[in-house]
């Protein structure tokens, strides 16, 4: 049954993150100009749907949206501590140990949660729903990698994982959201000229990434699995 359960999650979140969500982000930018507020707060909505499946047939427990309430701080915090230094974000990597930690479903919610949140501090705008999706598609295929043993709890697997992750797909999502909402046309010109551009900061973003799940993967592993070992928190 738990199995089941687990298929069912994942068949819902997989088909809201890479399909409503992208569609969503997509009709905000194409019929409803500067609604992002709107949109950021229906990714959260939808976010949370796989993620409350995960108590079907029983309540939360207050521990357990604690834990993910102060991942999410922490999150936000590893990306505001280093503001002084450009694109420099190791909320990235704490988002992946989320995910590996916790869940796909719940690494895609701390993701973007994070992302919606730092932004009041990075500041709000049409790229606010591009970022939630970005960081919150890394917790998530971090989650799935893991649960699938694709992944292991290693710190030079998950460093490399995690690089790897943010300049093949996290990077070129923002790099996306930069094209759609700051372009003044897209044409051939403009998508080489954003891409280029871009990867300097996607290996900036990506060296971030893969240091903060060298040096603290190992650590927060264990405190994250002595809590859900000792309170039996997001058991199946």
């Amino acid at each position: 049954m738990g199995r089941e359960q687990m298929n069912k999650r994942l068949i819902v979140a997989t088909f809201l993150i890479l399909i409503v969500i992208p569609l969503t982000i997509y009709l905000s930018w194409k019929f409803a100009d500067r609604k992002y507020y709107m949109i950021s707060l229906l990714i959260i909505i939808y976010t949370m749907i796989p993620f409350f499946m995960i108590f079907e047939g029983r309540k939360p427990q207050a521990r357990e949206l604690v834990i993910i309430a102060v991942l999410c701080v922490i999150a936000v915090i590893s990306r505001t501590a280093f503001i002084w230094i450009p694109h420099f974000k190791p909320m990235t990597g704490i988002i992946i140990i989320s995910g590996v930690a916790l869940g796909a479903e719940a690494g895609f919610l701390i993701g973007a949660i994070s992302g919606f949140i730092s932004n009041f501090i990075f500041g709000q705008g049409p790229w606010t729903p591009w970022q939630m999706f970005a960081f919150g598609i890394a917790g998530f295929l971090a989650g799935i990698f893991y649960h699938k043993n694709i992944l292991k709890k290693d710190k030079l697997y998950l460093s490399i994982f995690g690089g790897l992750i943010v300049l093949i797909i996290v990077g070129p999502i923002l790099d996306t959201s930069t094209l759609f909402t700051m372009a003044s046309e897209v044409n051939k010109g403009s998508i080489g000229l954003v891409y280029l551009s871009g990867l300097p900061v996607n290996l900036v973003h990506a060296f971030a990434t893969a240091l903060t799940l060298l040096f603290l993967s190992e650590p927060m592993f264990e405190k994250l699995d002595r809590i859900k070992e000792k309170y039996g928190i997001l058991e199946d």
